[in-house]
């Protein structure tokens, strides 16, 4: 056999990946705020890109804030009003909810507590998680502290005695006879319940806990009644630094006579630009290398305009299919959402599926229902008696109707559910009931059983 050399022409496919495509990739993925972030951030890194400045605008001047006092009836929490004529912002007239550190801190230096328990209370109370409970054993806090295990536990009690009742405490069971222990009521059978028979309660074993205690299940359900009064996790109706979540749409969607009219946030989303002074210095005498350096700058700036305009246009067409396809559900409802996958929306919009993905992720629409995620609107769902397909939101809500219309004492189970909306004419299984009753958050029949 000879080995020797040669030439062949062969054509094959591959995917190239250029800097460029994966930039307007990653440029369609982001929401609007991120992408705001994003575009600040290629403005300082490339001297090429400029945002175009905004246009001003002939509104009208906001009121002062003694024109703002007077219109609520000078009543001004904080006493007279401010003299200078200084303006001032949103967050003068905002009341802000304090935290449960700040809120906790402000009794505990009225405790009548000598510096060192002072000191020990301090540390406990930055040692809270943002429910209340401690995080921190006694043991290990008495040796950070150099302290006593006892003087530690006679603060912490004094900190257990603060409000809200319940804050403090190392255990769910702690938590909830701390404040059982404030309210004006002598059911023997509730500690009883908080101590030995939380998972029972959760289980909805009521039977078997009268039973053990030889009282009746109206009793039982009764003390169990008490104890959802009470409040798992005191701390959560406080301030949290990182508990505020704000959510910016990336499309609109008006309703204009019967018609919807889908409009691209861009508010936030600063116009760019190629600088002029950039431009001119390229027609002039310029160094080999900084030439070199200007053009492609020039080229990535107005690679990055391009991927922007492509992800308006792209969210437009997916948002306004998705109107085609849900035309429905604004028009009527919840109860009339479709089924529809992202394959749906790619062969209409003419891209791929990933496409549609990217373009959809994390990001959200105002509708005249309110605000939703874009993912809400792609869904499974079931047949119904005439071969069109019903939305998991849509059964949702069916079965979350039916079990508002129960009867307590014979809830209904999860196969009554499914024959009863088979009459309905929607094809479903009993396996299927029982997983959107659990996505839903509603307990089985056993559970949501009342005794009388």
């Amino acid at each position: 056999m000879r080995l020797g050399f040669g030439l062949q022409m062969q054509q094959t496919q591959k995917l190239v990946m250029t800097p460029e495509l994966r930039q307007a990739i990653a440029v369609l993925q982001l929401p609007v705020t991120e992408l705001t972030d994003f575009i600040e951030q290629e403005l300082l890194e490339n001297p090429c890109l400029e945002a175009e400045p905004k246009e001003e605008t002939d509104e009208a001047p906001e009121p002062d804030a003694h024109k703002l006092l007077e219109y609520l009836g000078n009543d001004y929490s904080g006493g007279s009003a401010p003299d200078n004529d200084e303006e001032m912002g949103f967050e003068a007239f905002t009341a802000t909810v304090p935290t449960l550190q700040e809120h906790l801190m402000a009794q505990l230096y009225v405790a009548g507590l000598n510096a060192q328990e002072r000191r020990i209370g301090e540390f406990l109370i930055d040692s809270l998680d943002d429910h209340g409970y401690l995080t921190i054993s006694l043991a290990d806090a008495a040796e950070k502290l150099a302290a006593a295990t006892d003087q530690v536990e006679r603060v912490l009690q004094v900190i257990q005695s603060f409000d809200p009742p319940g804050v403090g405490a190392r255990s769910l069971t702690e938590c909830l006879l701390l404040q059982w222990a404030t309210v004006d009521d002598g059911n023997p059978l509730v500690p009883l319940l908080i101590e030995h028979h939380l998972d029972d309660l959760g289980e909805g074993r009521i039977t078997r806990i009268a039973e053990e205690h030889g009282v009746t299940p109206a009793e039982v359900q009764e003390a169990a009644d008490m104890i959802r009064t009470l409040d798992p996790k005191p701390g959560r109706r406080f301030g949290s630094p990182n508990e505020t979540r704000y959510v910016v749409p990336d499309a609109v969607i008006e309703r204009v006579g019967r018609e919807y009219v889908v409009m691209v946030n861009e508010a936030p989303v600063p116009k760019l630009l190629v600088s002029n002074h950039y431009r001119q210095m390229l027609l002039g005498p310029v160094d080999t290398e900084a030439r070199k350096f200007v053009e492609q700058k020039i080229h990535a700036a107005l690679w990055l305009i391009k991927a922007i305009e492509q992800r308006r246009m792209t969210l437009h067409k997916v948002v306004e299919t998705i109107v085609k396809f849900q035309r429905d559900f604004f028009d009527r409802g919840v109860r009339y959402l479709r089924p529809l996958t992202l394959r749906d929306v790619a062969d209409v919009v003419g891209v791929h599926e990933s496409t549609v993905s990217r373009a959809t992720a994390a990001k959200y629409v105002q509708t005249p229902l309110g605000t939703f995620e874009l993912k809400f609107f792609f869904s499974s769902g079931v047949d119904n008696a005439r071969g069109e397909g019903v939305a998991a939101e849509s059964v949702k809500r069916m079965i979350a109707d039916l079990i508002a219309k129960e009867d307590s004492a014979d809830p209904l189970s999860d196969q009554t559910l499914t024959d009863m909306l088979n009459k309905q004419g929607v094809n479903i299984s009993r396996r299927t009931v029982a997983k959107y009753r659990e996505e839903m958050g509603v307990p089985s029949s056993s559970k949501r059983k009342r005794y009388k």
